[in-house]
């Protein structure tokens, strides 16, 4: 296969992506010009929102190109929108990309995560590995590792994230046996996997997203735990031992009354996805129903915990 190469600017960055994507590429990537040099600068916002800008001051943008394809007639088709300046059409560039079992480059990328003291994440390509201690039950009271089986898919939670990390050390540290428990805002349904796994009671797990519900049912069929997963309408009236809360700031204080609501007296509620510096704030936002303090940080970021009087 091969891949065409544009040069542009900022703000012809997007238009020109759209317009390659519209005369037939296979996909678009926009890169640095400038990586690896004096002037190369980072390009991101904070988790939840989005970068002041959508590139760099010099791109790269780089078009994969179907078998066969005539680059020349590509450029044609791209021009003919009418939004980019002709100069982006001219000094392109083709280069190969080499055969790879792609499959394979990217499961490399993710091995077993070792979570704590007996919690590991071990993608199902790994389920073998020797490296990874072997485990027969899944009785929190065993000694040895617990696995979670997880394939890094379209739904947040793989456990490489300091926020899950946060989380999955508290239920490993503090789950009460037994306890009733809601996760909220499941993802790939790991904490609900990880709490069933070391010993919590009837689960449930919400996400607003269908497909997140569905790898979060998936995930545990193949962990072979007993969970219900459901989207937001589904879930019924009632409180829980332990809730926990996976998100981002912004939507966490949103959230406050019904998290809060649905822990039950003397129960915990636990949330991640928050920044250090807004930990304060957060915290306020639950300060009416039960006070929130730091559990643990990491890279930045924080788990705070409640219990409920």
């Amino acid at each position: 296969m091969r891949e065409l190469v544009l040069h542009c600017s900022e703000t012809q960055a997007e238009a020109l992506s759209d317009a390659l994507l519209e005369a037939g590429v296979l996909s678009v990537s926009v890169e640095d010009a400038d990586f690896g040099t004096e002037v190369e600068r980072p390009l991101f916002g904070e988790p939840g929102t989005e970068p002041d800008v959508q590139a760099w001051d010099r791109n790269l943008v780089v078009a994969l190109l179907p078998d066969g394809a005539d680059p020349a007639q590509i450029m044609e088709e791209a021009a003919q929108t009418g939004e980019l300046d002709a100069s982006v059409f001219d000094g392109w560039s083709l280069r190969d990309v080499p055969d790879a079992d792609w499959v394979r480059l990217t499961q490399s990328q993710f091995g077993p995560i070792h979570i704590a003291e007996r919690l590991w994440i071990v993608p199902s390509w790994h389920r073998d590995n020797p490296d990874v201690p072997g485990l027969d039950t899944a009785l929190p009271d065993q000694d040895g590792a617990i696995h979670i089986e997880l394939d890094p898919g379209l739904a947040f939670g793989t456990g490489s994230h300091p926020t899950t990390h946060l989380c999955l050390a508290w239920l490993e540290a503090e789950l009460p046996a037994g306890a009733t428990l809601l996760d909220y805002g499941c993802g790939s349904g790991i904490l609900a996997i990880a709490a069933r796994k070391l010993g919590a009671g009837p689960t449930q797990a919400v996400d607003i997203d269908a497909q997140a519900v569905q790898s979060t049912v998936f995930n545990a069929e193949v962990n072979k735990v007993e969970l219900q997963a459901m989207l937001p309408d589904g879930l019924a009236d009632g409180t829980f031992e332990v809730v926990v809360a996976n998100i981002l700031s912004n939507p966490l204080k949103v959230l406050a009354p019904m998290l809060a609501g649905r822990v039950a007296a003397g129960g915990h509620l636990v949330l991640s996805g928050v920044l250090e510096r807004q930990a304060e704030e957060v915290a306020a936002a639950y300060a009416p129903w039960l006070a929130m303090s730091v559990w643990r940080a990491r890279d930045g970021w924080v788990c705070l915990h409640g219990k409920k009087s």
